[in-house]
């Protein structure tokens, strides 16, 4: 017997760029959406028309940052899960405002939109930029952007009273950004197999160094180490399987943890084993540009530590770069790059992200 999801009437104070709409009405505009909006918003109308759907789950698109992209099933009622633990862990309760700047596409998108729809949030909808607040005049209670977008919005954050950031790691500088902003800027924990973020922690003001602020899991949720060391999310509300990740942690209560970076990027380089995430974070200080560091094959040490910065070809800028390393004191003597590579332009995934693999490889050919 196929099962249905019966979808939910949409909270009474929710309302989309001013107006309301119920189940029915939010037809007709993801339709209006399709055939005559924007592409950002023709995103939107094709996730409604899902969403309205009998059908009990949704084909998610993942964002290939640590595989190959691929469409994943999650339950409809999960999202629903997800959209009250994000309004109970922040505090938005009805008619809170927020901002839509991301697209629909991916799973932080059609979230927003879930909580708007759940929670009654008043949202407004703008296209997804680099720049989203540029153009913006009233201020909101949340929004969710991307580090990039963050990272270009900094001037204009006053606009916005909390702030979730996901979809990458947020770096030393532009944690140190936001230290002075009245904005409370919360980094977020997550993947599309857990329907969004499901754990976060808050930026600034930092009493101590953000690397030393654990990640606090959000309500129904707790979190593992298996025999890895990679974090295991018990979440029944959000996933009927107990997920195993592959993102090393330390574990401090099943309520926190540390994240250490991507067990599938740890360099073993003559037994050390180098996590990329931590030194990048050290590298971030003193490289202004976008960079990432990996294991390449090494006869000695088994797998030597490179650095790769994008950029054109420079002997100078090398002799810097090289300069500016061995600068970063918190560095360890195994955690100095053994080359650094220039590269042109970094390989991408479909949603931006810095390609590690297929970066590595163009260089090769």
């Amino acid at each position: 017997m196929n099962e249905k999801f019966d979808v939910p009437e949409v909270h009474p104070d929710f309302k989309l760029n001013k107006l309301y709409f119920s189940i029915s009405d939010l037809q007709k505009v993801a339709y209006n959406y399709i055939k005559e909006g924007e592409h950002y918003e023709g995103l939107i109308g094709d996730f409604i028309l899902d969403w309205v759907k009998p059908s009990p789950y949704l084909e998610v698109q993942t964002s290939g940052s640590t595989g190959n992209p691929k469409k994943i099933r999650i339950k409809k009622e999960h999202m629903v899960n997800s959209a009250m633990a994000t309004g109970q862990f922040f505090d938005l309760p009805e008619k809170s405002t927020a901002l839509m700047c991301l697209p629909a596409n991916f799973i932080s998108g059609k979230m927003m939109l879930v909580r708007a729809m759940v929670l009654g949030w008043e949202m407004d909808l703008i296209p997804p930029s680099s720049n989203p607040l540029d153009h913006v005049f009233k201020t909101y209670d949340f929004c969710a952007m991307t580090p990039f977008q963050l990272d270009n919005s900094l001037g204009r954050l006053h606009l916005i009273k909390k702030l979730i950031v996901g979809g990458g790691a947020v770096s030393s500088p532009l944690q140190e950004m936001v230290q002075g902003i009245n904005t409370k800027v919360y980094e977020t924990f997550g993947m599309t197999e857990t329907v969004s973020h499901i754990a976060a922690k808050r930026l600034n003001p930092a009493k101590k160094r953000s690397d030393l602020i654990p990640f606090k899991v959000l309500p129904d949720i707790s979190v593992s180490a298996d025999e890895r060391g990679c974090l295991v999310v018990d979440a029944p509300k959000l996933s009927e399987d107990i997920i195993i990740t592959n993102d090393v942690v330390e574990i401090i209560t099943y309520k926190k943890f540390f994240w250490k970076g991507r067990i599938d990027n740890v360099v073993n380089s003559g037994g050390i084993k180098l996590f990329p995430e931590e030194i990048e974070s050290k590298l971030n200080s003193v490289i202004d540009r976008r960079f990432f560091v990996t294991g390449m094959p090494d006869d000695a040490l088994g797998e030597k530590l490179v650095l790769f910065v994008e950029a054109d070809f420079s002997e100078d800028l090398l002799e810097e770069l090289q300069k500016q390393v061995q600068s970063v004191e918190s560095l360890e003597k195994y955690e100095v790059p053994k080359k650094i590579y220039l590269i042109q332009k970094f390989e991408e995934t479909p949603n931006g992200k810095i390609h590690r693999e297929n970066t590595v490889t163009s260089r090769k050919k």
